[in-house]
């Protein structure tokens, strides 16, 4: 009998796979892992390394492995997570904000990462959705490559066209070590991206009074 389990598509759908397709989704991994690693070999002698010795011979398969991890939010919909957490809520029309969520990124010009804080707000309509998941839609779209300016409108128009709030407001601030380690080398600089949509644009009151909460507690 054809054994069947379930895979994962590139957008992070699961589809449905018997052993020999199974057994050919694998292979194909191992080849294109086995090239990945070889990549890798290329860059340590491009730099002058010999990716024979003793403290390089693994690195290969480490810098796969940590870039498979780093790169993970390509297989997973951020849509999913957000409406496996939905709850219906008539009473509470307030502002919810959830600060101070960390993040690490890599950039993608350079490969290098880029890591900060994000602060996520919306103003529900008869909806709301579990905390944890403002939490994992900023992780998600954060492990891919990205530039700090599309990541935070992801964030926002995603949580906007699934909530369907009365408004998402989205900060982000972030250190980019491509300007730390390279090119200028400033060690201080945090830049700080924002994407209001909804009230949060159209309504001073409520942009300032999400400004005001994020200062609270802050020196």
């Amino acid at each position: 009998m054809n054994r069947i389990r379930a895979d994962k598509s590139s957008d992070g759908r699961a589809v449905k796979v018997g052993k020999a397709g199974a057994e050919t989704i694998a292979r194909n991994n191992a080849n294109g892992r086995a090239r990945v690693e070889d990549a890798v070999r290329v860059i340590l002698r491009h730099i002058g390394e010999d990716p024979d010795r003793d403290g390089l011979k693994r690195t290969p398969a480490r810098v796969v492995g940590a870039y498979e991890f780093l790169t993970s939010g390509y297989a997973k919909d951020p849509k999913e997570a957000i409406n496996d957490a939905l709850f219906a809520e008539q009473d509470y029309q307030e502002m919810i904000l959830c600060k101070d969520l960390d993040f690490y990124s890599l950039c993608e010009h350079h490969l290098l990462p880029f890591m900060g804080k994000a602060h996520v707000a919306y103003l529900p309509n008869r909806k709301i959705v579990g905390l944890s998941k403002l939490a994992r839609l900023v992780e998600i779209y954060a492990r891919r490559l990205q530039v700090q300016e599309r990541l935070t409108t992801q964030i926002a128009h995603t949580l906007m066209s699934q909530l369907d709030p009365l408004g998402v407001a989205v900060v982000i601030e972030a250190e980019h070590l491509c300007m730390r380690m390279r090119g200028v080398e400033k060690q201080n600089c945090y830049v700080t991206t924002s994407a209001m949509l909804g009230a949060f644009r159209t309504h001073t009151e409520t942009r300032q009074e999400f400004m005001q909460l994020l200062r609270n507690g802050r020196p």
